[in-house]
């Protein structure tokens, strides 16, 4: 690992999205900035262009249309025709008009106007330029001085025996700078834009981090012996969003936790006891072949019932799971008619089978009859020989109950409440057969909550308890099938 690793985890999102925002901000006001000084340039340049040309047309009309005030006639002498022109215009500031008219000893005269210059190095008094402007083959070009830039334009004129040239010229520099001077006062807009950007982008980005901040203080300040903790949730956007589902995990996680712990502590304390017998009986064992013998039947009983008990509490955390059911088209009649052929082999009682509806529903048949016969289970344990048993099935408004109805003592008010906990199985018993661990009933309230519904305790008329699971669903529901052709062809 680097140095510089343990640097960049401290730099918090805030002033990332921070940095981010002021480099998009700053590229994006110096790239206008550029654009707009570069089309002032433009600007200039066409002007200058545009001024250049005028003036050489003027001077080239007046030079073939033009007449000498003083005779009428058109201009002779090259000298008196650039006298007349620059005494008429008005130049620009950053313009020179100039005639240049060639001497016999090789030299250059050069006739400029009489005015005021703000010009600091003007062509006229540059010699060496003038030569090379008046010389040149172009009619236009571009002096790139160290004085600074000219450009210019030229027309001839004159005869043989004494060349003329007719020239403006141009110092952009003025321009330019003026352009230069726009692109500077952007740039200390943009600076100020983007100090006032730093404030509201950092105050911005912590509101609308807070609940990150939130998330991050809140995971930092969970252990498994707390997870109470939940993020407020402010608004409709993304980071709501995130609060919400961070929340959702953290039920989740409460859940399992509270699932595991339960798990834990119910698994220690009902095992508890068969593990005692087992010992206690190991050490009291006795060494004649009959005590031996009982000993190890009463170990194997216990044995056997923890394994019964481990089963059930992991079936149970399993009910935790988004796999804990599988549903798929059932044919509920037919389930119905399977769950009592099942039952009957569970005790000599009265069965029957009450009502079967002809509908299909999306249920996981073998937890629907894990739970059926489980509620058969527990009606042999609370009836004697002969009673009556009645299982069937029938449609409602809003899906399908399959039920249990035994004739046996029925269930006290007070336990009702508790008898579809963990280990609970009420403070009356209902018969003197009840055994178990008292998970069946916990197993029945998960399967059917599995599949969205309920597991519902009520009265069985002439007396008794009837366990009825309510599930969504139904599909194609009929009239209640005649249970004795069912009976029958089961049978």
């Amino acid at each position: 690992m680097t140095t510089a690793d343990p640097v960049r985890r401290r730099v918090s999102a805030r002033l990332r999205i921070l940095l981010w925002l002021l480099l998009v901000m700053t590229v994006a006001l110096v790239a206008v900035a550029a654009a707009t000084r570069s089309v002032l340039l433009r600007d200039v340049d066409n002007r200058i262009n545009g001024l250049l040309v005028q003036e050489a047309e003027e001077f080239a009309y007046l030079a073939k249309e033009g007449v000498d005030p003083s005779t009428g006639d058109r201009f002779t002498d090259p000298t008196q025709l650039l006298d007349l022109f620059l005494s008429r215009q008005y130049a620009d500031p950053d313009e020179e008009l100039l005639g240049l008219i060639g001497r016999p000893d090789g030299g250059i005269a050069t006739r400029v106007q009489q005015r005021e210059l703000r010009i600091d190095h003007p062509l006229a008094g540059d010699g060496r330029s003038v030569e090379a402007v008046f010389d040149s083959e172009d009619t236009a070009g571009t002096l790139n001085r160290p004085q600074g830039e000219v450009r210019w334009a030229k027309v001839r004129i004159g005869s043989s025996g004494a060349p003329a040239t007719f020239v403006v010229a141009f110092h952009p520099a003025g321009e330019q700078a003026k352009a230069n001077n726009v692109f500077t006062m952007l740039l200390a807009i943009s600076g100020v834009a983007l100090l006032m950007t730093t404030g509201v982008g950092w105050a911005v980005a912590g509101r609308i981090l807070k609940p990150v901040r939130l998330v991050r203080t809140a995971a930092a300040d969970l252990t498994e012996q707390d997870l109470t903790r939940r993020i407020p949730v402010q608004g409709r956007d993304d980071i709501a969003a995130l609060a919400e589902t961070f929340n959702a995990m953290l039920d989740r996680l409460e859940r399992a936790f509270a699932a595991q712990r339960e798990f834990v502590d119910d698994a220690g304390h009902e095992l508890r006891t068969p593990i005692t017998i087992v010992r206690g009986h190991l050490e009291l064992m006795g060494d004649g072949p009959g005590e031996r013998e009982e000993t190890v039947r009463i170990v194997m009983e216990e044995l056997d019932r923890m394994s019964r008990i481990v089963e059930d509490l992991l079936l149970l955390a399993k009910a935790e799971r988004p796999d804990f059911v599988s549903p798929g088209p059932v044919q509920i009649g037919e389930l119905t008619a399977d769950v009592f052929v099942k039952a009957r082999a569970l005790g000599e009682r009265d069965w029957r089978l009450a009502e079967a509806i002809d509908a299909e529903a999306d249920l996981d048949s073998q937890r629907i009859t894990q739970a059926m016969v489980q509620l058969a289970q527990n009606a042999v344990q609370h009836t004697v020989h002969g009673q009556r048993v009645s299982i069937g099935s029938r449609s409602r408004e809003d899906g399908i109950e399959l039920y249990v109805a035994d004739s046996g003592p029925g269930v006290q008010p007070q336990d009702a409440g508790v008898i579809f906990e963990r280990f609970r199985r009420g403070t009356a018993r209902r018969g003197t057969r009840a055994t178990g661990a008292g998970l069946g009933l916990a197993i029945v309230k998960a399967i059917a909550e599995g599949h969205g519904g309920q597991v519902e305790l009520r009265p069985t008329d002439g007396g008794g308890a009837t366990f009825v699971l309510v599930l969504p669903g139904a599909r194609d529901s009929a009239d209640p099938t005649d249970p004795s052709d069912l009976r029958e062809a089961e049978l």
